[in-house]
């Protein structure tokens, strides 16, 4: 089995979220700042985080993610299988036909299996709370740094001048020249 970017930048963000869930929903845009994950990717995988109900999304100013469950009952395993990650070692998928046609399974066939089995319990051990509690106890900063916003909360202090034609007829009077 080989973990992709997919589960990985996911358990990423939800540890990003765990440490910060205490404050509110938080923006995928500061997740993206910190952790330097793509906000249109990260838009993707919490789509489908919500989808599983690992998530909650508000909406608005100061609106964001939050855990939609306790971080204790937030699994590594939910996580994965929620962004679509295959936890398979079998080279069909696990549909017993290895060979690629109607012949059945490979000589190892077996192996593999029992080694999804110990994956997904081994993933499936592993909680959120102690993801969180394990970078807490490494020191990790869990500070915001204002995050840039699209839209500023300050007015603007001077008039945008316009030079463009306002009008078609303006437009045409003004190439007439």
């Amino acid at each position: 089995m080989r973990l992709t970017t997919k589960g990985r930048f996911a358990v990423t963000a939800m540890i990003d979220l765990g440490l910060r869930s205490h404050a509110g929903p938080v923006a995928l845009a500061a997740i993206s700042q910190r952790q330097q994950i793509s906000l249109s990717y990260l838009e993707q995988l919490f789509g489908k985080l919500r989808r599983h109900e690992l998530v909650e999304s508000t909406r608005g100013p100061g609106g964001g993610y939050s855990l939609g469950r306790g971080a204790n009952e937030i699994t590594v395993a939910d996580i994965i299988v929620a962004v679509d990650e295959p936890i398979d070692a079998t080279g069909c998928g696990g549909k017993e036909n290895c060979m690629g046609d109607d012949t059945g399974r490979c000589m190892t066939h077996d192996l593999w299996a029992s080694l999804n089995a110990k994956m997904i319990e081994y993933l499936d051990s592993i909680s959120l709370k102690k993801l969180v509690d394990e970078q807490l106890a490494k020191g990790i900063s869990i500070q915001d740094a204002p995050v840039k916003r699209a839209i500023s909360s300050q007015p603007v202090v001077r008039p945008i001048k316009i030079t463009a034609p306002n009008s078609v007829f303006a437009l045409g009077s003004a190439l007439s020249k």
